[in-house]
């Protein structure tokens, strides 16, 4: 005979709060004589009970200091949340493996918990003592006080957060923890239960929540897109692990900016911020080399100067190969066929290599300009001026169309030395005088012009 699928009750004893698959009067843990009607079924420990009394209120009656900021004291990360972690915010950070996700998150604990904040670590990836271990190493006396927990429960997550009631708290990482024995931990369900729980318990208690999450072979947040709209601010952790730097990409951040960013140098003890980053990214620029060319980039509210490197060489075998690094695949082809069609310079058949130096990564449409002269120079085998620092969005005709925020740009360029900026048209005419200061404006209003400015 098939087993029946209803699913059986649980009651609770009143007494002592025992539970027990039947009712059976009297308790068998503390012996009380219990009627039915006092035992009842006993909720699930990732049940909420409903607290009412809810009622909306005006935006001016709500006090802005409880959602105020605990800065890091690290002074990179604040600058890619908008200032610091808020109170009740939750962040989701991700990145590949090994790339310094627990690493940067135990430094910024340490730090906070320095400045007086209590501060709860839960892992569920490492025991308590590798974690401690690892925080002795890059933290210092700093994570001392820290508390750890290590547990795959969202039951003893929970707990811990009630009772303690941290400013502060990492979970590392949110696909270790499961809600229930039904599925397994890291599947869509347990995720969107857990993130709902965890998200629940920061805003009602006020904790800064540091959600780490595993990404898939693409790049993504692993787990339901649902869990990136959940939380507050969604940080990329970026780099390539055979190079030192790393880069803290917020690409939504609902208390600050998106598309800010923070710049690490990974060492021995851990990372090292890096506030000027444009100097780290051009300290091994080769000189008088044929393909190499600065941009002048705008991330988020920094500008950042970067070398982009580009190779042109016969295609050998079958098809023509494109090989990217730090760049978007898609838009080098595009830019490729505008090279072929509007300058005449016959790419197409050609295998193309293109990559950002040092390892960062340029998404923004201001680098079409600088992949363009790239290619020309590495293709015509002719070095571009060495002082020379451009940005410009091209467009499939050939034209060269302005791009946001020119003068943090040139000031970035003048601030470094670079004598020449070539840059469209249409942002040279809403510069103030002031912005032009110091550099000569090379103008142009299509690839064509571009290309007869910066390499006659």
């Amino acid at each position: 005979m098939a087993k029946s699928s209803k699913k059986k009750t649980r009651y609770e004893c009143t007494a002592c709060g025992a539970q027990h698959a039947q009712w059976m009067g009297r308790c068998p843990t503390c012996g009380e004589w219990n009627t039915l009607e006092e035992l009842r079924p006993a909720p699930s420990r990732t049940s909420r009970e409903r607290t009412g009394g809810a009622r909306p209120v005006a935006i001016a009656e709500v006090r802005s200091e409880d959602a105020a900021r605990l800065p890091t004291g690290i002074g990179e990360l604040d600058r890619a949340l908008g200032g610091g972690p808020v109170r009740g915010g939750v962040i989701l950070l991700g990145g590949d493996p090994g790339i310094g996700k627990s690493t940067l998150l135990m430094q910024a604990l340490a730090s906070m918990h320095a400045r007086g904040a209590e501060a709860l670590y839960i892992t569920g990836e490492e025991s308590a003592s590798q974690v401690a271990m690892r925080a002795r190493r890059i933290g210092g006396a700093g994570m001392g006080g820290v508390k750890i927990l290590a547990t795959t429960e969202l039951a003893d997550a929970e707990e811990a957060l009630d009772a303690s009631k941290p400013q502060v708290a990492v979970i590392d990482s949110i696909q270790t923890l499961r809600a229930s024995a039904t599925a397994s931990p890291g599947s869509v369900s347990q995720l969107r239960e857990v993130a709902s729980a965890l998200i629940d318990l920061a805003k009602r208690h006020g904790v800064a929540l540091f959600l780490i999450g595993h990404v898939t072979k693409e790049g993504t947040i692993a787990g339901p897109k649902v869990l990136e709209h959940l939380v507050d601010t969604v940080l990329s952790f970026e780099g390539d692990r055979s190079h030192a730097f790393r880069v803290v990409r917020a690409t939504k951040n609902r208390f600050g900016p998106a598309q800010e960013i923070g710049v690490f140098e990974m060492d021995r003890d851990g990372l090292r911020e890096v506030p000027d980053p444009s100097t780290l990214f051009l300290a091994e620029r080769p000189e008088q080399a044929s393909g190499s060319v600065v941009v002048s980039t705008a991330e988020g509210s920094r500008p950042l100067l970067v070398e982009l490197q580009a190779l042109v060489a016969p295609c050998q075998y079958g098809a023509p190969r494109r090989v990217v690094s730090g760049l978007d695949a898609n838009r080098l082809n595009i830019l490729l066929a505008v090279l072929d069609r509007r300058a005449d310079l016959r790419v197409l058949d050609r295998d193309v290599f293109a990559s950002v130096a040092g390892g960062a990564r340029v998404d923004e449409r201001a680098a079409d300009l600088a992949i363009a002269l790239a290619v020309a120079s590495s293709f015509s085998r002719r070095p571009l001026p060495p002082q020379l620092a451009v940005f410009g969005e091209l467009g499939l005709a050939g034209e060269l169309r302005a791009v946001p925020r020119p003068g943090p740009r040139i000031a970035e360029a003048r601030k470094l030395g670079f004598e020449h900026v070539l840059l469209p048209a249409a942002n040279a005419d809403r510069l103030t005088p002031k912005e032009r200061e110091g550099v000569t404006l090379l103008t142009a209003r299509s690839l064509g012009e571009a290309l007869e400015r910066a390499l006659s």
